[in-house]
């Protein structure tokens, strides 16, 4: 990214600058996008991981968060801002990025104590060596543009010089935010600070702090520029609220803008806590109203769709995610049992419609452990955090079994596990056209209770029976 004059970009906003309300920002027509504050300390720790089903690229921490997700579309216009104190660490995380984002930019003006305790953010200002430490360690370590935002100091004249050093460094761009360290955003922005700087140095300025004061619509962006004597503008509170304050047509009604934003959160799996909090703040002062607590009181991105009317693209998007999945998870392979480590896996899926209303495997498996006398079948379940998918493995009699396929619900999951083991042992499970197997769950059985009790008394296999064949290595494993 060549760092240009008169760009108009959305602000790095913490709990707000999560890939769908980038997207939706260049949608809407902002030319750069930051993402949220991210602390060195924690990207350091983070693998690189394509996700090939929500066709993303993620950057995954050990505890499988993930931290930092994009995508193709913004890969020339997204800035990654770090939270950092270290010039080693800096140029670690920078490294990292620097071939999935346009920029890397330094914070040096959050003034909010997560950032400040550990001498990032705001607290950098009073120590300009490090800054300049920084700065060059990162310009001249990556291929890509380095910038850096700070507020405003004390005096003008400190500002000016501290941004001087700065240019000195090499950085591409620097954003000024017009308020000094101890003010907020109800505080007047200082536009003659900003007008100063970009007096004093020949890099592009970018102004930032006049939403709701200066900029209410995209027509006031102009007029902050040229009061702030900037080449740029940067948007922060007012994009959050609207962020068709982007777009040169004029502000659109925000229940669209909402709209257009949740099928970002639905189409790349947007945590759904956070998908609630920036519908949140945008709703305002209608979070209370029918809508906004129905949006409040949803635990899901489904739950969310649902209060938009948007549940037809939510499973339509479900469907498409679905079919990725499986063409990247084993399309043509065989159902036939593998060994992974003490594993005994297939690749097979739960299909709902394969089985009778009320009959699953789980139940199949459960009354086939009674009758040969064996413990309750124990499920343990976990949650890939890049696209949220669920694998279980099932242990019987002290063999575990799994599906090699990842599961779009825990619950899928757990059934998956029970047909690799019912298939393994050569029990039924309940699928349509299998016949009377005598295992039926009690509320069937008990609805049966003329029926053939003694239908289909042959022997199973003992679950130590597992057949040799399936003690190959190799195979698909966990994926």
């Amino acid at each position: 990214m060549t760092v240009n004059y008169n760009v108009t970009a959305l602000a790095p906003m913490v709990r707000v600058g999560t890939l769908p309300m980038r997207l939706l920002a260049l949608d809407y027509g902002a030319d750069v996008v930051y993402c949220e504050e991210l602390i060195d300390l924690k990207m350091v720790q983070c693998q690189r991981v394509v996700n090939d089903v929500l066709q993303t690229v993620d950057f995954v921490a050990p505890d499988d968060r993930v931290m930092f997700r994009t995508c193709e579309r913004e890969k020339d216009r997204v800035v990654f801002q770090m939270g950092t104190a270290d010039p080693d660490r800096a140029l670690a995380v920078a490294r990292l990025v620097e071939k999935d984002v346009a920029a890397v930019d330094v914070n040096m003006g959050c003034p909010k104590e997560y950032s400040t305790k550990g001498g990032m953010g705001a607290a950098l200002l009073s120590d300009p060596e490090k800054i300049e430490a920084i700065l060059k360690k990162l310009v001249t370590g990556v291929s890509i543009p380095v910038t850096c935002k700070i507020r405003i100091l004390p005096s003008l004249q400190e500002t000016v010089s501290l941004v001087q050093r700065i240019e000195k460094t090499g950085v591409a761009a620097v954003a000024v935010h017009g308020r000094f360290k101890e003010e907020r955003p109800r505080h007047p922005v200082h536009c003659d600070y900003i007008q100063a700087v970009a007096r004093a140095v020949s890099i592009p300025v970018i102004a930032n702090g006049g939403s709701l004061d200066l900029v209410k619509t995209n027509a006031d962006v102009a007029e902050f520029r040229a009061a702030c004597g900037a080449s740029s503008v940067m948007l922060a509170r007012a994009a959050m609220w609207n962020a068709s304050v982007f777009s040169s047509r004029g502000p659109l009604p925000v229940e669209t803008v909402m709209e257009d934003y949740l099928r970002y959160a639905i189409r790349y799996d947007n945590n759904a806590f956070n998908t609630k909090y920036c519908l949140c703040q945008m709703l305002r002062d209608k979070v209370e109203s029918v809508l906004g607590k129905q949006v409040q009181a949803s635990q899901t991105n489904a739950e969310i769709s649902e209060a938009y009317g948007l549940q037809a693209f939510y499973q339509q998007t479900q469907d498409e995610l679905q079919a990725r999945r499986d063409a990247s998870q084993g399309g043509g392979q065989p159902e036939r049992p593998v060994m992974d480590g003490d594993v005994t896996t297939m690749a097979v899926r739960f299909e709902r419609r394969e089985y009778p209303p009320q009959i699953t495997p789980k139940m199949f498996l459960l009354e086939w452990s009674r009758k040969e006398k064996l413990e309750q079948p124990q499920y343990d379940t976990v949650q890939r955090s890049q696209d949220r998918s669920f694998q279980s493995t099932v242990t019987v009699a002290g063999r575990k079994y799994r599906s090699s396929l990842w599961e779009k619900s825990k619950k899928f999951a757990e059934q998956a596990s029970a047909i690799v083991c019912l298939r393994t042992l050569g029990v039924p499970e309940g699928r349509i056209g299998e016949g009377e197997s005598g295992l039926v769950c009690k509320r069937k059985r008990e609805g049966r209770a003329d029926g053939p009790a003694g239908a289909d008394r042959r022997k199973r296999p003992h679950v130590a029976s597992v057949p040799e064949e399936t003690q190959s290595n190799g195979g698909p494993g966990a994926v």
